[in-house]
């Protein structure tokens, strides 16, 4: 047996260089993936974030729930999206701010992180908007007498609401969380350390509201969509208001999951890649 295979079969985590080094590689990977293919990977990666967010607004549909009850369960509830994004296999923006490790090792060139980051993006917009019609469609909102889809256009008028530089923070302590949990997701050798790993990281995130730039992106059409149809307060949600948190939050997720990478990328894999 040979000690790649004796690796393979370890049960235990890879150790911080390693998934470090496993960053470098995958990131790599993504950046060379063809255009069809990253782009309907993005696709999935979108409406999977757009499930987990479908979910967490059926639960906050019970307006009687207690404060730290609705952040608590209502948090694991959104954690179905990266769960199905690491464990089915597919491209998420904020997770490939993390292509920052490849890029520092000289893997890929700034051309080709630009390039994924620009075509994933898109590509889970529209699979987020394609999430948008499947769950409009099957009536979700209706649920417990339409207190579902007040809660939808609730959680989406709470993210416009916020002046831009407070979204932008909360879009940088977001994708902290999320890459961190991205990261426990490298370091993974089973489905269950995989699911075990996320739970934390992402359930704090929603807990304390900050902005994940895909899961707005099914939050804020959601919300525009039934707003326009009387659901809500009459002009809670906005196209305008669209643009507003997107931009703030995209960059903030930039950022957040750049010091990430770039930490780890520091402290593990500089003075091996300074050594070439």
């Amino acid at each position: 047996m040979t000690q790649d295979e004796i690796k393979a079969l370890k049960p235990d985590a890879l150790a911080p260089a390693e998934t470090t080094e496993k960053a470098e590689t995958l990131g790599q990977t993504k950046a060379a993936m063809p255009f069809a293919k990253c782009f309907v990977s993005a696709m999935l990666a979108g409406a999977f974030i757009a499930f987990g967010a479908m979910y967490f607004c059926v639960f906050l549909g019970d307006p009687t729930m207690p404060f730290a009850v609705q952040r608590l369960v209502g948090g694991i509830c959104f954690c179905l999206g990266l769960v199905l994004v690491l464990c089915c296999g597919a491209e998420l923006f904020t997770g490939n701010t993390l292509l920052i490790c490849a890029k520092a090792a000289g893997k890929i060139c700034w051309a080709d992180t630009l390039k994924n980051w620009t075509v994933v993006w898109v590509g889970n917009l529209i699979g987020a908007l394609a999430a948008v019609f499947l769950v409009f469609m099957a009536g979700v909102a209706g649920m417990n007498g339409g207190a579902v889809g007040e809660a939808m256009v609730s959680v989406a008028a709470g993210k416009v609401s916020p002046d831009w530089v407070t979204l932008f923070f909360k879009g940088i302590m977001c994708n902290i969380l999320v890459c961190l949990a991205v990261w426990i997701g490298f370091s993974a050798r089973t489905v269950a350390d995989k699911v075990l790993g996320i739970l934390l990281p992402i359930s704090a995130f929603v807990a304390a509201g900050f902005e994940h730039c895909v899961a707005n992106m099914f939050f804020l059409p959601m919300g525009c969509l039934l707003n326009a149809l009387g659901v809500g307060a009459v002009d809670a949600v906005t196209f305008g208001g669209i643009f507003y948190n997107l931009s703030a939050a995209t960059l903030g997720n930039i950022v957040g999951g750049v010091l990430v990478g770039l930490a780890y990328w520091f402290i593990y894999r500089r003075s091996k890649a300074a050594g070439k």
